[in-house]
């Protein structure tokens, strides 16, 4: 498994991307590389950091304002060649269809649950060291 991966994280509000952060510490697991955090507050950003390259994950905010994670995540899916994974934070578990109709390809709820979140985003990186063998 690679040395470092880069996490990007998509949310318009400061405090989610912190719970991001601390939830996830150096490393999501310890059979997981140290993390690397790419911060993103508008779809924009996300975009130019795709379009830039190098990131293993993305975790994308489903409540975000002006556009959601859920929305992002469909068309980063739809326009982004080799999209990376998708860890999306939803509002609530009902919500689990909307991130199976935006492609996301696992995903949580809010506020962040640091066990539960830390064991999808090292669940994603394991996958993705896997098929990048």
């Amino acid at each position: 498994m690679q040395a470092t991966a880069t996490v990007l994280v998509y949310s318009d509000d400061a405090g989610t991307r912190e719970q991001v952060r601390l939830a996830t510490g150096r490393r999501p697991a310890q059979d997981a590389p140290l993390v690397e955090f790419v911060e993103c507050a508008t779809p924009a950003a996300v975009l130019a950091e795709l379009d830039r390259g190098g990131i293993d994950v993305c975790v994308l905010d489903g409540e975000a304002v002006p556009m959601g994670g859920m929305g992002m995540c469909r068309q980063i899916k739809d326009e982004v060649f080799d999209c990376p994974p998708v860890l999306l934070l939803i509002g609530r578990p009902q919500d689990a269809w909307l991130a199976t109709w935006s492609r996301a390809d696992a995903a949580v709820t809010l506020p962040v649950e640091p066990v539960e979140f830390a064991g999808a985003l090292a669940s994603l990186l394991r996958r993705k060291a896997l098929i990048a063998k």
